[in-house]
């Protein structure tokens, strides 16, 4: 009996991190699966990045975005669902960024414009980004050479996109394919209790809270993330 090819695996990452952010999921995924991640780069809005995103994507596939990925994800199931054959949504949110958050954003954008890059990265955004683990300092570094890597022009763009994002709570309760809710259960950037409200608004949506992992679990535990995605990618659409 002839089997159907396994659809592509899009993968957005996280705010100033790239493809090796997926680095264990592209390797236990690509054997069997065409596996791309996108670039969050060149646009100032949700909705800029989306549209980049589906003029380069393949006709369907599965979607899986972590953090800023996932609110990205979340814009493509608003403009294009029937595209999307699969949807895990990873360390992320669904709600309108507060007043406060936003402004809070500006001193950052003006200290990264002014060179500050690697400072803002190291005092304000990392040290809310993992639990407490061996690798710790390893995956720090990583996401510090990831940000590095995309540069102030990426900070102040994907800063900008995610101070003016749409709440997605209406798109979510709209989701008619299988869905993945999954995070870090020391997450506490986005925490668990944001990821039950996204279970509980998604028709049908699993959640998988990854023990020992806070905002970066593929890394984090990559192992488990993988068992989960694998059996979440197993469910037919």
């Amino acid at each position: 009996m002839n089997t159907a090819p396994a659809l592509p695996l899009l993968l957005i990452p996280g705010m100033m991190c790239d493809a090796r952010l997926f680095a264990p999921q592209i390797a236990a995924f690509s054997s069997h699966r065409s596996v791309m991640v996108a670039n969050l780069t060149g646009q100032e809005t949700i909705a800029g990045f989306a549209e980049d995103i589906l003029e380069n994507a393949p006709p369907r596939f599965a979607l899986a975005g972590l953090s800023m990925g996932g609110i990205v994800a979340m814009e493509i199931m608003a403009r294009a669902p029937e595209r999307v054959s699969h949807l895990a949504l990873l360390d992320t949110n669904p709600l309108a960024e507060p007043l406060e958050r936003a402004r809070a954003r500006l001193p950052q954008i003006e200290a990264v414009q002014a060179g500050g890059l690697r400072r803002i990265m190291r005092d304000e955004m990392k040290p809310n980004y993992l639990a407490d683990g061996p690798r710790v300092g390893e995956i720090l570094d990583l996401c510090m050479e990831m940000a590095e890597a995309l540069g102030a022009e990426a900070f102040v763009q994907q800063s900008c996109a995610l101070a003016t994002r749409p709440d997605q709570m209406e798109t979510l309760a709209q989701i008619a394919v299988p869905t993945l809710v999954l995070c870090g259960s020391e997450d506490g950037l986005c925490p668990p209790e944001r990821h039950r409200l996204m279970r509980d608004t998604i028709p049908g949506a699993h959640l998988d809270i990854i023990e020992g992992a806070g905002h970066l679990p593929t890394l984090e535990q990559p192992d488990r993330t993988n068992a989960a995605l694998a059996s979440w990618l197993q469910r037919p659409c």
